[in-house]
Formats: C-alpha cells, structure tokens, sequence
C-alpha cells in the first residue's frame, strides 16, 4: 500500500500558542515536508488548492513543481485540482510539464472542492455546479486519452471553446497522465469515477471507516459493468491523522476543534466536542492519530473494508507545529509504513468487507 502526505498549506493563528506562520514560512515548510516524506520513503505528496486567507496555497503546481525539484523517488500531485474552475487544456498541459520535470512523478487529482470560493472568483456559476464538472472531467480525460495515441483532438461543450484537430503539448512522460477522481463518499461520485474508469479517492471527513467499504464496492463493481478492467484501478482514502510516540490525539485535538468550529458555523453544523472527537479517533473512527502501532491498525482496519491500494494524511491541520507535523511524518515512514507492508505481505489477499 502507498503512504503519504498532503497539506493546503494552512497559515491559521495557531489556537494553542496564537502563533500566526506567513504564508512565506509555510511555504519554505511545505518543502521540508516534501524533502523528509522523500527520505523516509512515503510515496506520495500531495498540495490542494483553497482561495480563502487561512490557507496560502491557491495554485498547486508552482509548489509541486519545487517539491518535484528537491526529491528524487516520491509521487506529487493535486490533492485537489478544483476542476470545475479550471480549463481543462491548461490543466494538462501544467501537469504534462510538472511531469517531465518529475521525471514521471506527476499526477492529477480532479475534484469539485469543498469551498466554493473559486467559483465567483472565476465567474462560474453555481448552478452548473455538476454540468460543470461533468464536462471538464470527460474532456480532461479525452485529452489524457489522445496524447496516449498520440492523436489531435475535436470536441466540444458548453463551457469553453471548442477544439478542432488540436494537439495539446508539452505531453508527459509515456505520453500518459495518472488521474484519479477525488470525493467525499456521494454514490453519484462513485458512480461516475466507475464509469469513467479512472482511480478514485474518498475523502474520510467523520463517521465510521465501515461506512466507506459500500462505496469501495459500488466503485468496483460500477468499473466493471462499464467495461473496466476494476483490478487495475485504484482506490485511495485521505483523512486527517497525526502520529507521536506518545500524546497524539491530545496534540491534535484543539487544532481539530478550531477548524471544525470554523466549519460548523459556516455550514450550520452542530459545534465539535471532545466527546465527537474521540468517537473520530477511536479504532472504527475516521481520525488517524495515535502512536504508529494505532495509525497501523487502523489503516489495516481501514484496508479490511476498503482494499484500498493508498493512504494519505493531513497532519498539519489548522497549523499543527511544524515540529509535530515533521516528526509525525518520520514516524510515518519509518514505523507505520514499515508495519503495514509487513501485514500485508503476510495476510491472503481477501475481499473487502462491506
């Protein structure tokens, strides 16, 4: 299984200290992070895109770009590309050249956002909220498809120009994309990654990692009554987590409950307690923090319902320290990556439980 890491690049007060980090510091973070994820043999690291004051990413590949630069082994990629504001040519062509520059490392993950402040700011409307993303993700698949054969491509649609006999450059290595669709659980998401054929990744934001193994099935089996070959697709799960020898979900509890608290109140949710806190991080629970023998344990618990092929963690949710942030990715490479492929290696491979 692949073990990694993603961040929005949050530059929030910090609510124990009130410390607030630059933009400019974080970025400089950013990068140790991606060094060290490289040195202790994560396989993935992943920059999301947010157009709000608490996070200091809006554009994703300037940062994977000089990520890319100053590692050797490790995967980067979108964690998400807000396609639905996004010209789908441009996309491919900033994620082609990511990927020559990463010698093959590159990949794309397509998703609609879970704010929505990149639509005004782009002058899309909300109300073509699913026509949106329905079109730009099939032509940036179709675009993926005719650099594959090497082939110019016509088409069509509602939201931009239309192509006539266009061939897009630069193309990547192998003339090839990796794409993967990113969602929160809906079943309609799930049903349209696994008609399209591509890779999915659920976002685990609360309740129960059970309630997840019915996507991973719908997915599965959707892919293969649409003609995909189900086995070759992958499935990925992102979460927040932390991981420390000791003290883990005391440490990230109260940056949690800022960001949570922020949420509820934007969204008319109900306010976060200690109490839904530690229903999250308990072992059926979609908070990873705990030592690394309790990070491992649950992703296998999570690889029991799901056969899910990658995991990835937020750990510097609402401006963890850094300091927290890198030894828990230390700890995540050396200790739980370690425990994980050797359950792996030593289990049959079974069917995932719904």
């Amino acid at each position: 299984m692949e073990l990694g890491i993603y961040s929005f690049g949050d530059v929030h007060a910090d609510p124990v200290t009130g410390v607030l980090i630059s933009p400019e510091q974080r970025m400089a973070d950013l990068l140790e992070r991606a060094r060290l994820a490289d040195e202790v043999g994560l396989d993935y690291f992943g920059i999301g895109e947010h157009h709000r004051a608490d996070y200091a990413v809006s554009s994703t590949i300037p940062v994977l770009a000089a990520a890319a630069a100053q590692t050797k082994h490790i995967k980067v990629g979108s964690a998400v590309t807000v396609l639905s504001t996004e010209d789908p040519v441009r996309v491919y062509q900033q994620f082609a050249t990511l990927d020559l520059l990463s010698g093959g490392r590159a990949e794309v993950t397509a998703g609609r956002g879970s704010f929505i402040e990149s639509y005004p700011l782009f002058g899309a409307n909300l109300n073509d909220y699913e026509e949106l993303y329905d079109e730009k993700i099939g032509l940036l698949l179709a675009l993926n498809k005719a650099g594959n054969k090497e082939e110019p491509i016509t088409w069509s649609g509602k939201f931009r120009p239309a192509l006539d006999q266009a061939t897009i450059y630069p193309r990547p290595v192998n003339n090839n994309l990796d794409i993967w669709i990113a969602t929160g659980g809906t079943p309609s998401s799930t049903a349209r990654a696994a008609a399209l054929g591509t890779n999915v990744i659920y976002a685990l934001l609360g309740g129960s990692i059970s309630n997840f193994a019915r996507h991973a099935q719908l997915f599965r089996t959707g892919a293969q009554q649409a003609g995909h070959n189900a086995k070759a697709l992958k499935v990925g799960v992102s979460a927040v987590g932390l991981v420390a020898k000791d003290g883990a979900t005391d440490t990230f509890y109260p940056y949690w409950r800022h960001l949570m608290e922020g949420i509820s109140r934007e969204r008319g949710f109900s306010q976060p307690n200690r109490i839904s806190y530690n229903m999250q991080t308990a072992p059926a629970g979609a908070i990873y923090a705990g030592t690394p023998e309790q990070v491992a344990e649950k992703i296998l618990l999570t690889h029991q319902h799901m056969g899910h092929d990658r995991h990835i963690l937020e750990m510097d949710l609402a401006s963890v320290p850094q300091k927290d942030v890198l030894k828990s990715i230390e700890l995540f490479g050396t200790e739980v990556k370690p425990l994980i492929d050797a359950e792996l290696k030593t289990t049959n491979t079974k069917e995932p439980t719904a």
